[in-house]
């Protein structure tokens, strides 16, 4: 009984042996695809596929862009899928048969119409014979067909024609999974009348072309607005001409008392001469505030290594309702309601107050007349056009590389931006009375460097001279100026201090000139180290 036994498991392991070995070998050998190829009159190519012999899902991914040339992809467009669902370029098998229509499939070389299509492709399981037939309008000139990689060279199994040259046909087998046979057959050109599918294909060079087209298009652009910006510049930035006699030296004594060009502040002269509020006119206004005895200076005592610092002292019977309101301003932000306060604790208390300053000396020029609008707005607005045409630039030079071959364009936009950005900050102009009122100051800027003391009377030069003290400042003369005042005294000797500026002991008015310096650039220090004013 055992021999019998192990007789029939021995048959019946022999018979479950080969009974599988056909299914293996089926499954390794893959899947058979039966193609057929329509080319019709609008260059359409529609394609029937009949698969068998799948095992497991069934996916084919395909080519649907190659290389053209050295500027543009070659596209082939999938559409009317039948027996299958298309996901972007990967098609899932859910019948035997699968249908769907290509587009791009022909182009013209020559006097021939070509189609190139990859009849099969992408599958993910081998196939193991592959027929393809290709039927068109037009008689068959020429055929071929490749098999293995997307770029090889190698010729399938088999190519050839019926009789009538109105069909082709081809063979291959063995594709390995992901590789591909693709099959090429000549019509008479219009046969079809089909065309490629082209995408220019991005590249910084080709994008920014640089041809007798695109560079005469560029220069002709940049003519065209920096023409622009130098005729809104001619319009609407230059100061207003005024008369030659206007400038020339000024003479700013008058009878014994000092007389400001137009009777104007240091302040003012200095919106006016550079039309822009900034940290010199304000050190210049602290200067004039204590010389026409609104505030006194007490330089501080120190040690070798302390750093400078100063009391600015309040005179409780000035008359500061007789201040200019940016004096007033900045008046009320240096004491904000002290008696006293030291230069090093003013860069903590400006910074709610300046900006009330800033704006008060740009309406206090446009109320003199000496600007027809605020200079800050003026520039900003130009300013403002500039940026915007530069984003507009960089949008266009972006969208017109990316799209065409004419990026070069919209640089122009960019440098006609730039230069309206940077020119914004010229296009502040003065009046006809804001030019005289400049020309009287140039006039007496000149007097001021000029070192002679007139007919000014000793005993009045240490007041008047002060007076000017405020204006160097502004001139950026202080050091030259501040010499001079240390130089002459009522009595002919050497004066421990001024009316409006206290040292230290054992200081007297020889060191005025380094202490003045010293202050001055300290001031500013401060002033600019507040967020109003940290760019100017």
């Amino acid at each position: 009984m055992t021999g019998i036994r192990l007789t029939l498991t021995a048959m019946a392991a022999t018979a479950l042996t080969l009974t599988a070995a056909p299914a293996a070998l089926a499954a390794e050998a893959g899947i058979t695809d039966e193609v057929t190829m329509t080319l019709g009159k609008d260059g359409t190519l529609h394609v029937v596929e009949k698969i068998t012999g799948a095992s497991g899902g069934l996916k084919r991914t395909f080519i649907t862009r190659t290389r053209y040339d050295d500027a543009n992809d070659r596209l082939y467009q999938i559409a009317n899928v039948k027996g299958g669902t298309l996901s972007g370029d990967v098609l899932t098998v859910t019948g035997e048969t699968v249908e769907y229509d290509v587009k791009g499939a022909v182009t013209t070389s020559g006097g021939v119409e070509e189609l190139r299509w990859f009849a099969v492709n992408g599958w993910n399981q081998q196939v193991a014979k592959a027929t393809v037939k290709v039927s068109g309008p037009g008689q068959v000139q020429n055929l071929s067909c490749f098999a293995g990689e997307l770029t090889s060279a190698i010729g399938c199994t088999s190519a050839s024609m019926d009789h009538s040259a109105t069909q082709a046909d081809f063979e291959q087998e063995a594709i390995p999974a992901g590789q591909a046979l693709t099959v090429v057959v000549g019509y008479p050109k219009g046969s079809s009348g089909g065309a490629p599918i082209l995408e220019r294909r991005f590249s910084l060079a080709a994008a920014f072309t640089l041809d007798t087209v695109t560079g005469g298009a560029l220069a002709g652009l940049l003519v065209l607005l920096l023409g622009g910006v130098a005729l809104i510049y001619w319009t609407r930035g230059r100061d207003a001409r005024v008369a030659g006699h206007e400038g020339g030296a000024v003479d700013p004594v008058q009878n014994g008392h000092f007389s400001p060009p137009d009777g104007v502040r240091p302040g003012q002269i200095g919106t006016l001469v550079d039309e822009q509020a900034d940290v010199v006119d304000v050190t210049a206004t602290i200067v004039d505030l204590a010389v026409r005895g609104y505030l006194r200076i007490d330089e501080q005592p120190r040690q070798a290594y302390d750093a400078p610092d100063w009391m600015l002292v309040r005179n409780p019977n000035a008359p500061v309702h007789d201040l200019l309101p940016y004096e007033k301003a900045l008046y009320d932000a240096i004491f904000d309601g002290r008696d006293a306060v030291l230069l090093s604790q003013l860069s903590g208390s400006f910074v709610s107050h300046l900006g009330k300053v800033r704006d008060a000396l740009y309406a206090d020029v446009v109320r003199q007349g000496w600007f027809a609008r605020r200079p800050d707005t003026e520039r900003t607005r130009w300013t403002t056009i500039g940026v915007i045409l530069i984003g507009v630039g960089l949008i266009a030079t972006a969208a017109l590389a990316w799209l065409t071959t004419y990026g070069l364009l919209g640089l122009a936009l960019v440098i006609a931006g730039g230069a309206l950005a940077v020119g914004g900050q010229y296009m502040p102009a003065k009046t006809a009375k804001g030019s005289a009122a400049l020309a009287h100051t140039m006039g007496f800027r000149q007097y001021l460097f000029s070192g002679e003391l007139g007919d000014v009377p000793e005993q009045h030069r240490v007041e008047l001279f002060s007076r000017y003290l405020p204006y160097a400042v502004i001139f950026d003369g202080v050091e030259h100026w501040a010499r001079v005042v240390a130089s002459v005294t009522g009595n002919g000797h050497q004066a421990d201090n001024l009316y409006w500026y206290h040292g230290p002991a054992e200081w007297d008015l020889s060191k005025f000139a380094g202490s003045m310096r010293t202050f001055t650039t300290t001031t500013s220090g401060a002033i600019s180290a507040t967020r109003q004013f940290r760019t100017l």
